[in-house]
């Protein structure tokens, strides 16, 4: 069955796909004479008008409602209450009320749409080319250069650390079509494209991002088990040469920094460790329902230790979290923070158990096994990336949750299934 049903693109999934070109991959800030149709809106609202409409037995909402999405409703639930005590609710309504629910709205939406197998092919390679194109139209626009513009500086929507994370998560997904492809024009295409993503990877300069790609390369040479050893250390070899090819001795020199004592991360007070310290502060004397949505930067300014300071006509910096854990916990509070690390662990559970048993062991034709542990390390790299920033609301998480769970409702029917992939 899931053969038939998910054998050509709808239309749902095609506005989906525009979807996610749009919110993830901004492919109208790449190109702004798509700006004047509104895409995310214009998509967005012909997937859900789509999916009211659709009478599919495989697209039923009750599906996706797996322990993440369970979490994630909690989650949504708890936002909204810390509306109500937030430091300044104005904040707090635009962005649970302006953007995080319609963000969730999509998710169930994207992992609704999902009929089979072939369909999560479709919405990765969707994912992976938005990351490319990006990183495509960066290396031609932006140049890098000496001294303090060594790296990428401010971008058309992410800045160069969003952009490493990003990056990094589309990663696996090459990885899986540069194995999984049929066709050897497909498999070169992703190695182009794995290829494009480092080389934009190396100049954000992002040492944030480096930690994440080193977790999602060591995840793939050691646990992404389905595929061969072969193929997972070719794709490790081509990453690290095009790394070192295009690496300068600054960016080198940064990634050195990493675990110095000296490093400002650690001394100044607008580093991370400080403001990650605040941060603590933050959630402890809000203990239940936060700061509110988005008024961290609010609570920097008016709570911190040197908020005073301002009355004296001194500058304080209202600075971001920069770390997506102290960030839920500071602005939700502690249920709030539970609440955000049962979706993420809750993800990476249903992964696990999204792999059917399979007796043909590794490269059978079911690519069930395979798209699960793509995607578990897509979230490894989002995790590990988001340690270092602010991307507890983006709509980067919420896709790759929402292709999560579309993959996990099929177990029980991929079962046994013989799924020709794409490419």
């Amino acid at each position: 069955m899931a053969q038939a049903v998910d054998a050509r693109w709808d239309l749902l999934l095609l506005c989906v796909a525009g979807y996610i070109l749009s919110v993830v991959g901004r492919v109208h800030q790449l190109f702004p004479s798509l700006e004047t149709f509104r895409p995310a809106l214009l998509t967005g609202f012909l997937a859900i008008a789509l999916y009211l409409f659709d009478r599919q037995d495989v697209r039923r909402l009750k599906d996706v409602f797996v322990p993440t999405t369970k979490y994630l409703m909690a989650f949504s639930f708890w936002m909204m209450l810390s509306v109500t005590t937030a430091l300044v609710r104005s904040n707090s309504f635009d962005l649970v009320f302006g953007n995080f629910i319609k963000t969730v709205l999509m998710y169930l939406v994207i992992a609704a749409a999902v009929r089979g197998i072939r369909d999560v092919e479709r919405l990765l390679l969707v994912y992976l080319l938005s990351a490319a194109a990006y990183a495509a139209v960066t290396i031609a626009r932006f140049d890098v250069g000496s001294g303090a513009d060594w790296r990428l500086g401010r971008l058309y929507y992410y800045d160069a650390n969003d952009l490493a994370t990003f990056l990094v998560t589309a990663m696996p997904f090459g990885l899986y079509f540069l194995h999984a492809a049929r066709r050897a024009r497909a498999r070169v295409l992703a190695a182009v494209g794995l290829a494009v993503l480092t080389v934009a990877f190396v100049r954000t300069g992002s040492r944030g991002g480096f930690i994440a790609l080193l977790a999602v390369v060591l995840f793939v040479v050691f646990r992404y088990s389905a595929i061969r050893l072969r193929w997972r250390a070719w794709a490790a070899v081509i990453v690290a040469l095009v790394v070192i090819g295009t690496a300068t001795g600054q960016y080198w020199e940064q990634m050195g920094t990493i675990l110095s004592d000296a490093d400002y991360n650690r001394t100044d007070q607008s580093g991370r460790m400080q403001i990650w310290s605040r941060g603590v502060s933050y959630m402890l004397s809000h203990p239940l329902l936060g700061v509110g949505p988005d008024n961290f930067r609010t609570a920097e300014g008016t709570l911190s230790d040197f908020a005073d300071r301002q009355q004296f006509g001194v500058g304080v910096r209202w600075t971001a979290a920069h770390n997506a854990f102290v960030q839920v916990g500071a602005e939700l509070g502690l249920p709030g923070l539970v609440l955000f690390i049962g979706i993420l662990a809750s993800a990476f559970v249903g992964l696990r158990r999204a792999r059917p048993s399979d007796p043909a062991g590794i490269d059978s034709p079911n690519r069930q096994t395979q798209l699960a542990q793509a995607l578990t390390g897509s979230l490894i790299g989002f995790t590990v990336g988001a340690f270092f920033l602010s991307l507890a609301y983006s709509e980067m998480l919420y896709a790759l949750l929402a292709f999560s769970v579309g993959l996990r409702k099929l177990t029980t029917a991929a079962k046994g299934a013989t799924v020709t992939p794409l490419g």
